[in-house]
């Protein structure tokens, strides 16, 4: 008799080694986060804003949470010079939150400290992180390239 996915141990393992990487990225991301004195949710917008310039709104659907929520972290973030408001140039009426120069050199020593996730995928192949990228994209639901 064939085991359902839910109770198959291959299965539930492979879901614990998931959920051991993301707990682990999750941690090392929020200790690279203090040693900017910012914390994850602040790091998190701030690493966003540094690929482009977005409205609040569109920034707390990235991240999933209440645009109240992401306007007080951009304004902690502005305060500190790391992100500044401009109006949008398509809509003069929407303001876009970007990142200053020192925001976009924080953003940049954020990412190069992440060395959690870099170092374990430095072991596999070209051919291997293509084949984990592909196999993750498909469980998302993403098309490929």
């Amino acid at each position: 008799m064939a085991h359902s996915t839910r109770t198959d141990p291959l299965t539930r393992e492979v879901v614990e080694l998931i959920g051991t990487v993301v707990s682990r990225y999750h941690e090392e991301y929020e200790q690279a986060a203090a040693q900017h004195s910012l914390t994850g949710a602040q790091a998190r917008v701030l690493s966003l804003l540094a690929l482009e310039p977005m409205p609040m709104r569109r920034i707390a659907v990235s991240l999933r949470c209440e645009p109240s929520n992401i306007t007080g972290i951009v304004d902690r973030l502005e305060g500190r010079g790391l992100v500044e408001r401009r109006p949008d140039p398509a809509d003069r009426r929407v303001k876009l939150a970007a990142p200053t120069d020192e925001g976009r050199a924080t953003a940049r020593r954020l990412r190069d400290a992440l060395d959690f996730a870099r170092e374990p995928l430095a072991g596999l192949s070209v051919a291997e992180r293509t084949l984990l990228r592909d196999l993750l994209r498909r469980m998302l639901g993403d098309a490929p390239d």
